[in-house]
This record gives C-alpha cells, structure tokens and sequence, in this order.
C-alpha cells in the first residue's frame, strides 16, 4: 500500500511538473501569437467570426478569433495528455515500462496485482487503428513474457485514461474493453495510488496553482500586439492581408461628409450607424475635421 506521505510527495511533483511542463510552454506558444504569419488564415469567416463573438470588426476582435482557438483548443489537451504520460513514466519512480508497448506498470493498489498499462489522456483519445495496435501490443507482450516464463494473464493488460468517465467512453475504447480491462479517470488513479478521492486531489492541486499565476495580462498583450499588425495592413480591398472594412476619406467622401453632417445634428454615432446601416466602428473612424 502507498503511504500518505508518498501520495503528498506525488501531488508535490504533479503541482512542479504541471507549473514547468504545462504552464510554461504553454505560455511559450502564447507569446508566439504575436505574428500574423503563425496563422492560416481563412479570409471568408474572418470578420463574420469577429462580429459573431464581440459584435463587431475592429482588428482588436479579428485578434481575439484568431487568438482564443489557438490557446484554448486541441493542442493545450494534446499537450497536456503527453506531459502525463511523462509525469507518470518519468517524474514518478518505480512505473516507468521496458516492455515495448507497455506506458506504464504498476502494482495495483487495490488487488495487489502488477498491471501493465496503455495509458491515453481522455475518453476520446483512441480511434480504430488505436484499437489494433493496442491489442497487438498486449498479445506481443503476453507472448513474450510466456517465452520468459513469466505468468501473465490478459487480466494484467489495462487500458487506462488519465480523465474521464465510463459514460464518456468512445466506442473504440468500448470495443477495447471487451477483451482488456479499462480504468477511466478516477478508477486509474484509484488504482495506481489505493486513495479513492486521489482524482479529485489532482484536480485541487491545478486550482492551487491557477490561482498563483497570471496568464490573462499575457494574452491581452499578445492580442493588442497582434491587432497592431492587423490595423497596419486593413483596408476592405484585400482579406487576404488581414484587412478590416473602414471608411476611405478618398473612396467614400460622401458617406463621410453626411456623417458629419448628421453630427451636427446632434445624432449619436450609434444613430448614425443604424440610420446609413453603417458598422459602428466605421462611423467612429470618421472625424468631425474629415
């Protein structure tokens, strides 16, 4: 059974590796953003996508939908389940694996049997070709420890996820489970550590951490940084250099005349935008001097 103070040294380790394996290069990436040419770039939802999330054009919003999917999408997931991987194999003692195809191994703190494992992050993290290689490696190792006269059933090969629910499992790791067993989530952990609410030990632990750093002052610099550039190349003629509709004092000289006009009058810029069907943005560009 592991002690209590081996589980707190494992949730130590969990909070350093997350701060300098997860955090940082996370941060890392952020800082990259800055450049318009970090991104592939898709003219035709640009500015459909900046009104539909702030409700409006303005290269500041245009940022923001070219920012927000990058540093909260697929790839912080995909780093973190490979920085788990890691974690368990490397940073933790004792469940690194020399069996080729085999994640992990770890004596099972519940039945005290040792437990070869597949380990993935989440709930969606195989797909069909998944599915076969792991079988494969299951049978290889299975067949080699035979060779070795090592007594191993196909009950001591798991499928294991670092998150998630049985409710949430996909239907290839619903397939794998008919053949192996499938820890999800908190069984996994319940099993590598013989503490029950060791998930949700995992989970706090992020939060403590959450609250230590400071990464929003990082993006908004990182979308005030990339707006600039944005700003520098807009005009309405070319989206694919990042443009952004505005008016033209030498294209549109009318349109700026009569807002002006209607200023005079005491109209809002708000008014002025509904009344010519305007963007409120562009009426703002349009000075009372033009």
């Amino acid at each position: 059974m592991i002690p209590d103070n081996k589980r707190t040294e494992i949730l130590d380790k969990f909070k350093a590796f997350f701060r300098d394996e997860i955090i940082n290069n996370h941060r890392k990436n952020t800082l990259k953003l800055k450049r318009l040419q970090e991104f592939k770039i898709n003219p035709f939802l640009w500015f459909y996508l900046a009104k539909y999330l702030t409700g409006d054009t303005s290269p500041v919003s245009i940022a923001k939908i070219l920012i927000y999917p990058r540093v909260l999408g697929t790839s912080i997931t995909t780093t973190f389940g490979t920085a788990m991987q890691k974690f368990i194999s490397t940073v933790l003692e004792g469940f690194g694996s020399t069996t080729p195809g085999i994640d992990i191994e770890f004596v099972d703190q519940i039945d005290f049997t040792k437990k070869y494992c597949q380990l993935k992050s989440g709930p969606d993290s195989i797909n069909r070709d998944d599915v076969t290689t792991i079988k494969n490696h299951f049978r290889e190792a299975r067949n080699r420890a035979k060779t070795n006269n090592l007594k191993i059933s196909s009950d001591d090969f798991v499928f294991c996820t670092i998150y998630g629910e049985r409710s949430e499992m996909n239907s290839f790791i619903l397939e794998l489970s008919r053949d192996y067993t499938v820890y999800m989530g908190k069984e996994f952990w319940y099993r590598l550590t013989g503490e029950e609410a060791f998930y949700n030990r995992l989970i706090n632990a992020i939060i403590e951490i959450v609250d230590e750093m400071d990464m929003l002052s990082i993006v908004e610099k990182v979308i005030e940084d990339l707006s600039k550039e944005i700003s520098s190349k807009v005009t309405t003629s070319n989206l694919n250099q990042s443009q952004t509709p505005k008016l033209q004092q030498s294209q549109d000289k009318t349109k700026i005349e009569t807002v002006n006009k209607l200023r005079l009058f005491g109209l809002s810029d708000e008014q002025i935008a509904e009344a010519l069907e305007l963007n409120l943005d562009e009426v703002k560009q349009v000075d009372l001097e033009d």
